[in-house]
């Protein structure tokens, strides 16, 4: 065997680049009902598929403040009863804490600024709650700002920069996902710390509303954010195309655009599909037919060993790797993220 052939290190496996880095997924959808209990047994396949961080929608839309804290409060007492499995995350030191415990880190996230109503201190008491970003608007227009499934988009309005303002000072991460392009534009420009697209794949890789353009991906780079890739499978590609495929695209074309240090994961895997299709059923407003399938369709976090195989033979470097898996998330929580008050 030729001496260079000797010298060339061996290029790691899927599961060994899984088992060497943190891995991160920033938005998954348990049921939103606080009295249901019956699919939180189901966080322990985060862990089995190797993940260390699982963030959880609190709420979304027009669900009411109510809503939202009745959520985690459900949320937080099940967690918090099963010390040995999982931990709440506090700080981002706790990441660290709870992959070397063999635990998953939990926290949790807010899909649209009514979650507040017109209290700015709400922000505040969320955020001691285990909230780390809130998105501005889902799909349709609030107090803040446009949504992206609005015919116009007004941008970001006086009260959505006082939202924005108080985000950066509690230490929670403002979200644009869901958000009308041009309020999303607002709000890269009002920020001055890292924004993130949670879970938002590229127009120009597969073109749906929902999807953010090349100029969105750059200007969030810009502010050291990321753009968290999502496998719902009307955001990936038309019916019938591998998904699995898709995702890669769509991840393969945000790195040639602003690098690996901006590019993450947020599946947005919904774990109660029949309760998603009823929502779309019964709100045709918030999710028009002509945007969505008539079959749901949803590439799950359980399939990064095949995202991974598929990355490193596109000759993906195991540090690059790293960072879109998990570290990167992790960089803008060491930045961004403050302390509860007490």
């Amino acid at each position: 065997m030729p001496s260079e052939l000797l010298d060339r290190p061996l290029q790691p496996t899927a599961q060994e680049v899984i088992a060497r880095s943190l891995l991160w997924d920033n938005h998954g959808c348990m049921p939103i009902r606080p009295a249901d209990k019956s699919f939180l047994p189901q966080l322990a396949r985060y862990r089995d598929a190797g993940f260390d961080v699982a963030v959880l929608n609190i709420g979304f839309g027009e669900e009411t403040v109510e809503t939202h804290l009745r959520m985690i409060a459900s949320f937080r007492h099940w967690i918090s009863a099963r010390p040995d499995a999982y931990l709440l995350v506090e700080t981002a030191d706790d990441i660290d804490t709870a992959r070397r415990q063999g635990k998953l880190a939990v926290s949790f996230d807010i899909e649209g600024a009514n979650a507040i109503g017109d209290q700015l201190s709400l922000i505040q008491l969320y955020n001691d709650l285990g909230v780390r970003w809130m998105l501005m608007a889902y799909n349709r227009a609030n107090r803040v700002g446009s949504g992206c499934m609005d015919d116009s988009d007004g941008g970001l309005t006086a009260f959505g920069r006082r939202v924005v303002t108080e985000m950066e000072r509690v230490g929670m991460v403002v979200c644009c996902t869901h958000t009308g392009h041009r309020t999303a534009a607002d709000v890269l420009a009002h920020a001055t710390r890292p924004v993130i697209f949670s879970h938002s794949n590229a127009s120009a890789v597969h073109a749906h509303p929902r999807n953010i353009d090349d100029g969105l991906i750059r200007a969030c780079a810009a502010t050291g954010g990321v753009v968290g890739l999502n496998g719902i499978g009307d955001f990936l590609c038309p019916p019938g195309q591998d998904m699995t495929e898709a995702f890669v695209a769509h991840l393969d074309h945000m790195v040639q655009l602003v690098g690996p240090a901006h590019v993450g994961l947020g599946f947005d895997h919904v774990f109660d599909v029949a309760e998603l299709e009823a929502y779309l059923a019964a709100n045709p407003g918030m999710f028009p037919p002509e945007h969505h399938d008539a079959r749901f369709r949803q590439l799950s976090f359980e399939a990064i060993g095949l995202i991974v195989e598929r990355l490193l033979k596109l000759g993906y470097a195991e540090p690059d790797l790293a960072a879109i898996l998990g570290g990167n998330h992790l960089r803008i929580a060491r930045e961004v993220w403050k302390p509860a008050t007490r």
